[in-house]
């Protein structure tokens, strides 16, 4: 059962993360250019972003449960990677959406596109640290 969860898990990361990631970084280079060609893809890479967020709770669900099957709830590398996904969460959710939805419903700002792109940096850079953590697993008696 803790390969199919593990399975799971690492599929529900790229298939739910990673086109967040993408849509979020191509967001801000798309509203830097801004023309009336270009709002239908902003308002395309938004919608990616909202659904693929919301389908990205899956991720830590299935990783608790990975977790859980593999008796390493209390380890320091998974309580701080979910923390960072908390983080990255919460980046996402109170920052970069919202921003998003008011550079599409308002005109936007100058600073809107470089801070933007700052937070959505950041955000990737919080799932990438988190990557490290569950390949490298400080600690891990697997030696991996």
């Amino acid at each position: 059962m803790t390969k199919v969860l593990l399975s799971l898990h690492v599929l529900a990361a790229i298939l739910a993360i990673g086109p967040v990631a993408v849509a979020a970084s191509m967001f801000p280079a798309t509203l830097r250019r801004l023309t009336p060609d270009t709002a239908p893809a902003l308002r395309t890479l938004h919608r990616i972003c909202r659904v693929y967020a919301v389908l990205g709770i899956l991720v830590p669900l299935f990783g608790l449960a990975t977790a859980s099957s593999l008796g390493v709830l209390t380890e320091i590398w998974l309580i701080i990677s979910m923390a960072l996904t908390a983080a990255a969460a919460a980046i996402l959710t109170l920052a970069i959406l919202p921003r998003q939805s008011a550079a599409l419903t308002g005109p936007p700002l100058p600073a809107t596109a470089a801070r933007l792109g700052m937070l959505t940096g950041i955000f990737n850079l919080t799932w990438a640290a988190v990557v490290v953590l569950m390949i490298i697993r400080p600690g891990s008696t697997t030696g991996a």
